[in-house]
């Protein structure tokens, strides 16, 4: 399902835990932080980002437990 946002509201969205810009993830319908740093997904549900950061999982967790 691809994350189907408002170009507008993707161009002033932000992540709130570090406020770096977002990149859209289709394939995983989340918008990830681009900053490497911090690098959140945060889900986007039914065309609503979810940006509380207790939502948000942490890619590189995912990546560290399939090695």
């Amino acid at each position: 399902m691809a994350v189907n946002l408002d170009p507008d509201l993707l161009s002033i969205l932000v992540c709130p835990k570090c406020r770096s810009e977002f990149r859209v993830d289709d394939e995983a319908n989340e918008l990830v932080c681009t900053n490497t740093a911090c690098g959140l997904a945060y889900p986007v549900r039914d065309e609503i980002p979810v940006l509380l950061i207790d939502e948000a999982r942490d890619p590189r967790d995912t990546e560290s437990a399939d090695n």
